[in-house]
């Protein structure tokens, strides 16, 4: 495997496993403990993942040539495989991090040294993370020049029906129960920042029809993507009643309700002479003025 744990080339601080700061969005150890009550069963729920690992695949397979020191970020359980490849794993999970025969760390906090893969790909995690930009930022670190970075995750629109159920059950004292989420045009602005080049950032719905509010639910504990607001306001027995209630009321002839899945696909490269650059600006031999008029007919 290439470059395990952090030597002598790596800058950052390591990870410190049960550090919170004040200021983040998720709690990391709640974040760790869902992650570990979803690993044994989370076969059953991988569904999401699943689709999204085959739309990067897709997108990778579009890449002419070999990589072969590969990083999974974020690995649940480690299916992600591509042939004649080192894969190193990382999960914040110990769960799956062990599953996977990976490493466990946070993916804004890498224990890897700085031009270690050629390829990292990351499946259903970076909406979970505290430090999005930082995570991105010590991805191409960790890439060598050239490599190729590909995300996808639950973006901006995600779970809007059940946001919108939450919304009605609780219209006197709502509870914070959705963190802010990162749409397309975001991901790509992300991804520039943190000095990629050559960004692409492109979205894909995917709807889910559930027979009721508890299989939505049981899906989400099984995916490991409930509430990971620290301190989160436990759903009360009311509450639950009102929201099934109103998930019912959205439901198609066939009683089952929709739900939203808005996966945003990313895609980066870390810098390198050889990558064709942008025409500098006024470099043009044709007006875009001239090439707007209508044609005169013959």
């Amino acid at each position: 495997m290439p470059l395990l744990v952090a030597g002598a080339a790596t800058r950052h601080k390591p990870h410190v496993p049960d550090s919170e700061t004040p200021s983040e969005i998720f709690s990391r150890a709640l974040r760790r403990r869902r992650r570990d009550r979803a690993a044994p069963g989370f076969a059953g729920f991988s569904f999401l993942r699943e689709h999204m690992l085959d739309g990067l695949l897709e997108r990778l397979d579009g890449v002419k040539r070999d990589f072969r020191d590969v990083l999974d970020l974020g690995s649940f359980a480690g299916d992600l495989h591509i042939p004649g490849a080192r894969i190193a794993r990382l999960d914040a999970g110990f769960g799956f991090a062990r599953a996977a025969g990976g490493v466990q760390a946070d993916e804004d906090r890498l224990p890897f040294a700085d031009a270690a893969f050629d390829l990292v790909i990351s499946v259903g995690v970076l909406d979970q993370v505290n430090d999005v930009p930082g995570a991105l930022a010590l991805a191409r670190r960790i890439l060598r020049p050239d490599g190729l970075f590909l995300a996808a995750f639950a973006g901006a629109g995600t779970l809007a029906t059940l946001r919108g159920c939450l919304r009605e059950a609780e219209t006197v004292r709502p509870a914070a129960r959705f963190h802010p989420q990162i749409d397309v045009r975001a991901g790509g602005d992300l991804l520039s920042r943190a000095g990629f080049a050559l960004p692409v950032s492109d979205v894909e719905t995917l709807v889910v029809r559930y027979a009721g509010l508890p299989n939505l639910l049981r899906d989400l504990r099984g995916m490991a993507a409930t509430n990971l607001l620290p301190n989160p306001a436990p759903l009360t027995r009311d509450t639950l009643v009102r929201a099934s209630a109103a998930f019912a009321d959205r439901a198609e002839p066939d009683g089952r309700t929709p739900e939203r899945f808005e996966i945003v696909y990313l895609t980066g490269w870390a810098p390198d002479p050889s990558q064709p650059k942008a025409a500098r600006r006024g470099s043009a031999t044709a007006s875009l003025a001239d090439a707007l008029k209508p044609k005169r007919p013959d």
